[in-house]
């Protein structure tokens, strides 16, 4: 039976675009002729029963904001069995039976766990500036975050030029170099360290010995923040104690990449995707997150995107070495 009424969120780490999804689900969602509910603060507003009516003016002039009108919040009672059989009660209370979820892995487990337990359907989208999620090529935010860098690295060169040093500067992405490899290629960067590939070399040592910086007055590394990498800080440290002839800074730039108004592309992704996923629940799809792959939209199990491990492209790691000569 088509949903009569769809419940969205919003969760985990906030992304540029999820307001552009949320405009999107709510209006296609009325087009059709279903109710909408918004969900404030993620599955702990469920929990919370932080539950509102969406009309059309609710998503009036939102599609250039950056964060998300919904917000975000972790919520421990939400990993519980008791905890979600009261989310599931307050959205029976509000007549919400489907839901759309936007977000990353982790907000994608939870929604996969949700249904299988009360056989809600559920459709996810990928909104994050990891780009980690398997079965698509590009995650809400993604764009954005990657044009954030690049702007960033373009004055942090400024400096470096002129004192003539060897930066490192971290960037976000966790267990994924998606962000640290594509922004080290946009923005001109010598190299970057990947956890994908940390773990097979010594990317610092192959990079310094294969002459790395000789005929260069300054250079720029991006560094993923991963545990698997050391992350800017300890790259930084093990440079100055094996390397003492460089002048070393450090730059993180931390959460300035997932602020700031959506590019073009996170806008137009994040609507194509809302619109998909109300097409989806009036197909009678569940568990699957809105994907696209060679620009078209595709469906995939939530028990591939969040499993699967989305592989690096080994031709922009060959880009980059070629490009940083």
């Amino acid at each position: 039976m088509p949903s009569k009424c769809v419940g969205i969120l919003t969760s985990g780490g906030d992304a540029p675009g999820m307001n552009a999804a949320i405009r999107a689900v709510t209006r296609a969602a009325i087009y059709n002729g279903m109710r909408v509910k918004g969900i404030y603060r993620g599955y702990k507003g469920m929990i919370t029963d932080e539950i509102e009516e969406f009309k059309t003016q609710n998503v009036s002039n939102i599609i250039q904001r950056g964060g998300t009108i919904l917000k975000t919040a972790r919520c421990a009672e939400f990993k519980t069995p008791e905890g979600r059989k009261q989310a599931y009660d307050k959205l029976m209370e509000h007549g919400i039976d489907s839901l759309v979820v936007i977000g990353g892995d982790g907000s994608l487990t939870g929604a996969r766990i949700f249904a299988d337990e009360y056989n809600m359907p559920i459709v996810g989208l990928p909104g994050t500036i990891d780009n980690d999620l398997w079965g698509t090529d590009i995650t809400i935010g993604y764009d954005t975050a990657l044009n954030t860098i690049m702007e960033c690295v373009d004055k942090i060169r400024d400096t470096a030029t002129s004192h003539e040093r060897l930066f490192f500067i971290e960037v976000m992405g966790r267990e994924a170099g998606f962000l640290a490899l594509n922004g080290a290629i946009a923005s001109g960067a010598e190299a970057a360290i990947i956890p994908e590939i940390s773990l097979e070399k010594d990317q610092l040592a192959e990079m310094i010995e294969t002459g790395f910086r000789k005929s260069k007055n300054s250079s720029i590394v991006l560094v993923a923040e991963s545990p698997v990498t050391g992350g800017a800080m300890g790259v930084a440290e093990r440079v100055k104690k094996e390397y003492p002839q460089f002048d070393v800074r450090v730059s993180i730039l931390g959460h300035l990449q997932r602020g700031g108004s959506p590019s073009a592309q996170d806008r137009i992704l994040a609507t194509r995707m809302g619109v998909a996923a109300v097409d989806a629940l009036l197909d009678g799809q569940r568990n699957v997150m809105i994907g696209i792959q060679n620009d078209q939209i595709v469906n995939v199990p939530f028990s591939k995107a969040i499993k699967k491990n989305k592989p690096i492209n080994e031709g922009l790691l060959n880009a980059l070495r070629i490009s940083s000569i």
